[in-house]
């Protein structure tokens, strides 16, 4: 009897796991299913016009890989004109049938105070090999997803009023884009050849978006993108920036630029960084065992920061050693300056793929720079030097492209014990900042006062020289000594 109550107690104490679980699952979904207001409104001023809404592309694929959605694209039936007149607000200034829909709030998406909502249309004539020559709306969904690149971008959900639920979801789906999705494969539209032709762009958002989601490119897709890798010597450098750009920020770098190197695609972005193949760098007591091409990746590989300006400098940060190569009395490659010419080459690679000025000062300096000694004899004038050459703000970046460059280059440790005590002693003369001419006791006022001279060059040399013996020694910085100094220079 007494184990049968046992047995009862159990079989309670499991169904309570059992409904507390499915309770638990419930009101925990794995993905947000709820609509954001600002979608559900956009949606209501289409259904009451009679026009169908639907989400399509990034946003779909998001749901189905339980990801959050982070932008919200849709599509319709109705035109350009027609949605103009249902946003007075909205604005309609390209070809291809995209409208902008300014909205106050939105702080679910990332679209900066727009959404943008597209007509369905058909396109034919790629004569640039970037743009349709002739679009024309469409007038069902599967006209529209027919254009679209690969088949996980080319599925659709119409939109009601109910939240979405992925399980009972009805997909528009006529590429089986979803089974490509769970099996992680990246394929193109119907032909990738015509796909690829049509916008050569394409080429490089196949590797970018298998960096980003760690997918495989579908065999006849891949080799249609080797095939056709000269196609991308068309498309303008920015854009084929922000898809570089996009693929070194992802969780993928490395796999992305091998991929890119593999279709043949890196010759036509960064032929320079090709240079290094085959170059090798081994020499007893050096590190290196891999050639520089090799070393270059690997040390992307490795590099700690998730910027993808800092990845791309580590990237390319040996990129001039081919240029400056020679050998030793011994027969051993040497690559004297090659920082220096690979801060020129960096400086170039920039301006071709229009980074901005910002973005090429840093990407160029980080190069130059990035052979500094980290000697522990080193003065700490000498340390505030390295801090004013890279600039405050390039500090951290300059030490995560030193850790991608010892890792890369084969040892073992990210850093040693030597790097470890320039970083303390970087940090100690962090604070205060830095210091420079405006950190002086005096100005050039009080030189002129001084010397009872007028404005002039003569000033700014006579700082200078103060600042360079004040930089030495720091407790020399006083009023005091710095007027009586004045008066020998």
């Amino acid at each position: 009897m007494g184990i049968n109550w046992i047995l009862i107690i159990l079989l309670l104490i499991l169904f309570r796991i059992i409904t507390l679980s499915r309770f638990i699952c419930y009101t925990i979904p794995d993905i947000p299913m709820d609509i954001p207001h600002i979608i559900n409104d956009i949606y209501k001023a289409f259904h009451a016009a009679g026009f169908k809404l639907y989400l399509v592309g990034g946003p779909v694929r998001d749901l189905l890989q339980s990801k959050p959605v982070k932008d919200w694209d849709m599509t319709t039936d109705a035109t350009p004109e027609e949605m103009l007149k249902l946003f007075p607000d909205a604005f309609y200034d390209n070809a291809f049938g995209t409208v902008g829909i300014p909205v106050e709030a939105l702080r679910e998406t990332e679209h900066a105070g727009v959404i943008e909502v597209t007509t369905f249309r058909t396109e034919r004539g790629y004569d640039d090999r970037r743009h349709p020559s002739v679009v024309k709306w469409g007038k069902t969904i599967e006209e529209d997803l027919a254009r679209r690149d690969f088949t996980m971008n080319a599925i659709a959900i119409e939109l009601t009023e109910k939240p979405i639920d992925i399980e009972k979801e009805t997909f528009i789906d006529p590429y089986n884009g979803q089974e490509d999705i769970r099996n992680k494969l990246i394929r193109a539209v119907g032909n990738p050849n015509e796909r690829f032709k049509e916008d050569a762009l394409r080429l490089m958002r196949a590797i970018r978006f298998a960096a980003q989601l760690g997918f495989e490119i579908e065999e006849e897709t891949l080799q249609a993108i080797t095939r056709d890798s000269s196609l991308l010597s068309v498309i303008a450098g920015e854009r084929i920036r922000d898809e570089l750009l996009k693929l070194l920020a992802s969780d993928y770098p490395y796999e992305g630029i091998m991929l890119l190197k593999n279709t043949g695609l890196l010759q036509q972005i960064l032929p320079e960084l090709l240079e290094g193949v085959g170059v090798s760098q081994e020499r007893p007591g050096r590190h290196h065992k891999d050639d520089v091409f090799t070393h270059n990746v690997l040390s992307l590989k490795y590099c700690t920061s998730t910027d993808p300006i800092v990845r791309f400098a580590t990237l390319i940060h040996d990129a001039g050693k081919p240029r400056v190569a020679s050998t030793d009395q011994e027969g051993y490659v040497i690559f004297h300056n090659h920082e220096i010419v690979g801060a020129r080459m960096a400086y170039e690679i920039c301006d071709r793929l229009r980074f901005s000025k910002k973005q090429r000062e840093k990407v160029t300096k980080l190069i130059r720079w990035h052979m500094f000694t980290v000697d522990e004899h080193i003065t700490d004038s000498a340390v505030r030097r390295f801090i004013r050459r890279i600039g405050v703000e390039n500090v951290k970046d300059m030490m995560d492209l030193r850790v991608g460059d010892r890792l890369g280059g084969g040892t073992q440790t990210a850093e040693s014990w030597r790097l470890k005590l320039f970083k303390k002693r970087v940090e100690e003369q962090l604070a205060p900042a830095p210091f420079s001419i405006n950190d002086l006791a005096i100005n050039g006022n009080d030189v002129m006062k001084e010397l009872n001279i007028k404005p002039g060059p003569e000033i700014g040399k006579i700082l200078q020289k103060l600042f360079e013996e004040v930089d030495e020694d720091l407790s020399k910085n006083t009023k005091e000594y710095l007027l009586q100094r004045i008066k020998t220079l």
